[in-house]
């Protein structure tokens, strides 16, 4: 256990998880800001979070997306417009002067983007001509008044990335949502190595005002779900609250099917937090980690032998296609090694007199083991090593996964899987439509004080799956069951 961690992760994973996030751990944020609910991003964790956002940003702009920035503010009349129109209302933070004046209308902060995007897109559409319309904003936070807070896990101001696309078909808007599940499954499964499940959420828990809404989740060590990222198909509700129209060949005017797409930059930074974490502290894949190779010079009282070992670490550091950091800071090696390990670093590179004999370095995984590899062939070794970090990673995650999901077909063992903390729980549930399924899982939360039901796969069918567990009818589908962050 690495000396800046008192407790293990599967122990106290709450505390472990605190201790890791904080400066005396893996310093990726800061969370004694005296405005409650909002936290001072570090330099290790808000350069974890550019990385996020650069592989999203990369994949959306493959699809055809286009980059905007929209102000901060928002206009009440367009969240009332939107409140009136989906029931939609989060707790949102109001500007209600400046300087000393008092203004005409109360502007809120952006709690989420539709309402001050739709209002501009009803000015840009036109023509048919101009579809699809395909954009995001990135790079910017949102707030919304949480009455509990965590670090990556809910705050009152937050990271958010989000795209907002406008189709002639609502077709069109369904190959938009597919392509949406692959840049999760490229970007979050492949590249981050973080597993999850995708869900059609039930229509009771959708975006209000969506016809469907689609989430990625995953599960934490806790045993609670954490939502990663949410897609959702609003069919033409938007365009019609909003007056978003566009004119056909014939001149006629329609509107139009709209989707947005919301990967959580927070969530995800939590999820590799906890899902691949260790009592030693953070481990980062190569795409995430702002040090993907350290090397630390093992240097001695003869400044002839030091000066050449830093020159071979510069040498490496010059020829490597990676982000390679030398640590040359006047600390002993052993404290270096425990702080490049708190933080995740996947590959670590020791040199020391000896190893200049030798003409070789000391290659460390993250993940354990290490090596001596010859100078001549150390980037080979470098490549190579990175590539089984992530292997490892990979491996790891998804066999702590698979572990992460139980089976049942009694109400008593959804609530034993719950209560100890086991995971997602697959149940017989009647429906998920309506109102009879709301009521249904309504009964479920008072028996099960914390049940939510996440959704179905989108890929299964409806089917004869036994009785419900909650109402003892015929039930429809095999749902998902779990506590929440």
């Amino acid at each position: 256990m690495s000396k800046g961690i008192t407790v293990k992760k599967d122990e106290d994973f709450s505390e472990w998880y605190t201790q890791v996030v904080s400066p005396e751990g893996a310093q990726l944020a800061d969370n004694r800001y005296d405005v409650k609910g909002c936290i001072v991003h570090l330099p290790w964790g808000f350069k974890i979070a550019r990385q996020v956002y650069r592989y999203l940003e990369r994949e959306v702009e493959q699809e055809g997306h286009e980059p905007m920035m929209f102000p901060l503010f928002i206009n009440k009349k367009n969240l009332d417009k939107e409140e009136e129109h989906s029931g939609f209302s989060p707790e949102v933070f109001w500007t209600t002067e400046a300087g000393s004046n008092k203004l005409d209308e109360k502007l809120a902060l952006r709690p989420t983007g539709e309402t001050q995007i739709y209002p501009v897109y009803a000015n840009w559409l036109r023509s048919h001509g101009q579809l699809p319309m395909k954009y995001y904003q990135s790079r910017h936070m949102a707030y919304r008044y949480e009455t509990h807070a965590r670090p990556f896990l809910r705050g009152r101001e937050f990271m958010f990335f989000e795209t907002h696309n406008v189709f002639r078909t609502h077709e069109e808007a369904v190959a938009s949502i597919d392509s949406d599940k692959r840049i999760m499954e490229d970007v979050l499964r492949d590249t981050f190595k973080i597993p999850f499940k995708f869900f059609r959420r039930p229509s009771w828990d959708s975006f209000l005002g969506a016809e469907d809404t689609y989430v990625a989740d995953t599960m934490m060590p806790d045993g609670k779900r954490s939502q990663l990222s949410s897609t959702h198909d609003l069919g033409t509700n938007f365009a019609e609250a909003f007056d978003i129209t566009y004119a056909d060949e014939e001149g006629e005017h329609n509107y139009p099917y709209q989707t947005c797409f919301g990967p959580g930059i927070w969530r995800i930074i939590a999820a590799v937090i906890g899902v691949h974490g260790d009592d030693n502290g953070l481990i980062l894949p190569r795409a995430l980690a702002p040090h993907q190779v350290v090397i630390t010079p093992i240097l001695f009282g003869d400044e002839e032998v030091n000066k050449k070992i830093v020159d071979v670490a510069e040498k490496i550091k010059e020829e490597s296609e990676y982000r390679v950091h030398i640590d040359t800071r006047d600390k002993n090696p052993g404290w270096k090694f425990n702080q490049w390990e708190m933080k995740g670093v996947p590959l670590r590179i020791e040199i020391g007199p000896r190893d200049l004999e030798s003409e070789s370095v000391i290659l460390a995984k993250r993940t354990g083991g290490k090596q001596p590899v010859p100078l001549n062939n150390v980037n080979n070794e470098i490549r190579k090593k990175l590539h089984e970090v992530d292997q490892d990673i990979e491996k790891r995650a998804e066999t702590y996964f698979s572990n992460k999901t139980h089976t049942v077909d009694s109400l008593e063992d959804v609530r034993k899987h719950l209560e100890n903390g086991d995971g997602f729980v697959i149940a017989p549930f009647i429906d998920v439509e309506g109102d009879e399924a709301e009521k249904w899982s309504n009964v479920l939360q008072e028996k099960i004080p914390g049940a939510q039901i996440c959704g179905v796969d989108p890929s299964s069918e409806a089917d004869d799956v036994g009785k419900c567990v909650v109402s003892g009818e015929k039930a429809s589908y095999n749902v998902y069951i779990s506590k929440s962050y």
